[in-house]
C-alpha cells in the first residue's frame, strides 16, 4: 500500500530499468559494473519502501516556525554511502557552498516548490508545507535518482554513460512530482496507470524547467534529462515529449523504445508493464495540447492536467482513456467550449486515445 492506500508502494527512478538492464549486460565492466550495482541498490530500496509503507512511516510535519508559502529545504550528503539521509550540508536560507551538486539540488527543490505554489497555489508537494529533503552523492557511481516516498536521492552517475543527476532541473521536478501524485491521485504504478504516473512527472518536470527558463511552449525543447547523458553517448536525453522514440540511439544504450501513439503501444511484463515506455503516449498528448495553445505551457495545458491530478475524480487504476476524458471535462469546466477544449480533444485523437 502507498501512503494513500494504492495498490503498490511507489519507488520511482528516473532511469528506466530496461536501460540499466542493457548496460548491465555490456562486456565492458566499466559500464556493466555500475549498472548492476545500481539495479541491486534500486531493488533494495524498492523493498525497503514496501516494508516502510506496510509498517507505516510517520507523516512529515512542517517544522516549527515555518511560514506558509515558503519552502523548507534540507540537503544531505551521503558521501558515497547508502545510509539515508546522510550528513546535513545545507539548510533553508543558508548560502551556497563550494559543492555544485548540493547547490543544484537546493535550487531544484526551490524551483519545484515555486512552480507549484505560484502557478497552482500548492504549498509544497503535499499541499500542507511538507519539508523538502534531498540526499546527494549517493553510493559509488550510482546511475539513478529516485523518490522513495519521503525524500529525493541523487547519484553522481558513472561518468561513462550518465553524469550527475542534479544537472537537469526537470529530473528534480519529475521525481518530486511523484510525491505530488502520491498525495493526490496516487496512481497505481503498473500498466497504463503507472505510465500515467510517469507521464505526469515528465509533464510537470518539463514545466518546471520551462518556468525556470521563462520559455514558451514553442521555445521549449520538451526533453526529459537533457544534459544527463555523457558526451560519448549518442543521444540528447532520456525521453522526448515532442518526438517519443528519438531521445537516444546508441550502440550501448540501444534505441529509445517510447511510442508516440497507441498504434505502437508496447505490451511487456517488465518495468511494471512498461510504465517508462508507454508514458510516451500521454506525454505526446500533453506536448500537442501545449503547443496548440501556445504561450507558457504551465498556464493552460498545465492547469488542465493539474486539475485532473488533484480533482479527486481520477481513479488509482485509471487507463489512458479515463485520464483523457477527465482532461476534456477539466478543459470545458475551466475554459468553456473554446480553443482549450478543442486542443485537448485533438491531441488525444492524434495519439489514438478515445475520449468521451
Amino acid at each position: 500500500m502507498t501512503t494513500n492506500g494504492g495498490f503498490e508502494p511507489v519507488f520511482c527512478t528516473i532511469v528506466p530499468p530496461h536501460v540499466l538492464d542493457r548496460l548491465a549486460r555490456n562486456e565492458d565492466p566499466a559500464l556493466s559494473g555500475p549498472a548492476r550495482r545500481t539495479l541491486e541498490r534500486d531493488a533494495f530500496e524498492r523493498t525497503r519502501r514496501r516494508l516502510t509503507t506496510v509498517i507505516g512511516a510517520p507523516a512529515a510535519a512542517p517544522p516549527a516556525g515555518r511560514r506558509d508559502g515558503h519552502p523548507h529545504r534540507t540537503i544531505y550528503d551521503a558521501r558515497h554511502r547508502t545510509d539515508l539521509p546522510g550528513q546535513k550540508v545545507r539548510g533553508e536560507g543558508s548560502r551556497p557552498g563550494k559543492d555544485a551538486t548540493v547547490n543544484r539540488a537546493y535550487s531544484g527543490l526551490g524551483a519545484t516548490f515555486e512552480l507549484y505554489l505560484t502557478v497552482y497555489r500548492r504549498d509544497s508537494i503535499d499541499g500542507r508545507g511538507m519539508p523538502l529533503d534531498a540526499t546527494v552523492h549517493y553510493d559509488e557511481k550510482y546511475n539513478n535518482a529516485f523518490w522513495n516516498g519521503e525524500q529525493m536521492v541523487f547519484g553522481d552517475g558513472d561518468g561513462e554513460i550518465f553524469l550527475d543527476f542534479t544537472i537537469p532541473v526537470d529530473v528534480i521536478g519529475h521525481e518530486l512530482t511523484h510525491g505530488v501524485t502520491q498525495h493526490t491521485a496516487n496512481l497505481a504504478y503498473f500498466g497504463q496507470s503507472g505510465a500515467l504516473n510517469e507521464s505526469v512527472s515528465d509533464v510537470f518536470g518539463s514545466l518546471i524547467k520551462q518556468y525556470v527558463l521563462g520559455q514558451t511552449a514553442a521555445e521549449a525543447d520538451w526533453l526529459i534529462g537533457a544534459g544527463l547523458l555523457a558526451p560519448g553517448v549518442s543521444g540528447t536525453a532520456l525521453r522526448s515529449m515532442k518526438a517519443p522514440g528519438t531521445a537516444y540511439d546508441d550502440d550501448v544504450l540501444g534505441k529509445d523504445p517510447q511510442p508516440a501513439t497507441m498504434d505502437h503501444y508496447v505490451h511487456t511484463g517488465s518495468d511494471n508493464g512498461g510504465v517508462h515506455i508507454n508514458s510516451g503516449i500521454p506525454n505526446h498528448a500533453f506536448y500537442l495540447t501545449a503547443t496548440a495553445l501556445g504561450g507558457h505551457a504551465w498556464e493552460k495545458a498545465g492547469q488542465i492536467w493539474y486539475d485532473v491530478l488533484t480533482g479527486g475524480k481520477l481513479e488509482e487504476d485509471a487507463l489512458f482513456a479515463d485520464f483523457a476524458t477527465l482532461t476534456v471535462r477539466a478543459a470545458r469546466e475551466r475554459y468553456g467550449a473554446g480553443d482549450e477544449l478543442q486542443a485537448v480533444r485533438k491531441a488525444w485523437e492524434q495519439v489514438g486515445v478515445r475520449t468521451l
